[in-house]
Order: C-alpha cells, then structure tokens, then sequence
C-alpha cells in the first residue's frame, strides 16, 4: 500500500503560520503586549455577526488573529490558570517539582547531610522524580493539555470568526 504524502506548506500556507509566529519569537513580553486591544473594544458586542460563507469566516480569522494576539494571549492564560486551579493534584506535582530542583540546585553539587545520613545530588533527583512521576500520571496531565487546545481553540477561534472588521478595513482589500 502506497503512503499518501501531504505536504506541510499546503496545509500551513493558508493561514500564514510561518510569518504569525516570527513575530512572537523575535519580540520580548513588553512588545508582545504592547498592543494590547482595550477590553471594549475586545468585547464589542456590536460588531459580533454570523459570517456569511466560509471565506468570509477565513478572512475575518486571518484579520482577527493578528489584529487581537495580544488579547488572545490573555485569554490563552487565563485559560491555563484555570487548568492548574481546576486541577489541583497538577499544580501541586509542578510546585513539588519545581521547588524541588530550586533546592537541589542551591546545594550547587555537594551532598546534603541530614544527621548521619549523607545524600548525592543524584540520589536526590531520583527522589524526586519517584515521587513525582506517579502524581503525575495521576493528575492527568495529557488531559489537561488537550482540554487546554480544546478551549483556547474554541474560544479564540469562536471569537476571530464571528467578531466582523472594522468598517475602514472591510473595504481596503477591494479594488476601486
């Protein structure tokens, strides 16, 4: 059975992924928001209306997701602390973690006496990921991520398609 090879630029040329995120790369967090929408016009609930086909819905999601990145950046995190408050055995596991390696790390590669015991610093790692290993795949992280794209996946999506441009740019694309 042959393999059906599908190229990636077919797939991301359209929505002009490449340029969208070189931006991101190149910027710090300062520029990222610094164009920042004000949350009213963020909400202009004027402006919401069904799309009318398809290549509507695209044009309005292209404009959208670079006209509000900002915003939806926002809402991307914000999504995310609700993820690590709505699991609690998550966001534990992280603290644990990451507090755990800040410790072993401030030791800078001696051992840590406790009493007459004499610990390494890989005896210590291990420690710490044997215990937090199993808290991990009990708070299920991989269906907190998928819940994660799902939600920011609807919600940003959701409101680049049905939030309509603004009257100056819905007419700048047609020629005269």
């Amino acid at each position: 059975m042959a393999r059906i090879q599908i190229p990636i630029d077919v797939l991301t040329s359209r929505l002009n992924l490449g340029d969208r995120f070189a931006s991101i790369r190149s910027g710090t967090v300062a520029n990222r928001f610094s164009n920042l929408r004000p949350v009213s016009e963020f909400f202009d609930f004027k402006r919401l209306s069904k799309p009318a086909n398809f290549a509507d819905a695209q044009s309005r999601v292209n404009y959208n997701l670079g006209y509000f990145s900002s915003n939806y950046a926002v809402v991307f995190v914000m999504l995310c602390i609700y993820a690590l408050l709505s699991n609690p055995w998550l966001l534990f596991d992280i603290i644990f973690v990451a507090v755990g390696m800040f410790l072993i790390g401030k030791l800078e590669g001696r051992d840590l006496e406790l009493g007459q015991q004499r610990f390494t610093t890989s005896q210590l790692y291990t420690a710490l990921y044997v215990i937090a290993i199993p808290i991990a795949l009990i708070s299920s992280p991989f269906t907190t991520i998928l819940w994660l794209i799902g939600a920011s996946g609807v919600v940003i999506l959701g409101h680049a398609a049905f939030m309509d441009k603004p009257i100056d740019e819905a007419f700048s694309g047609e020629a005269v």
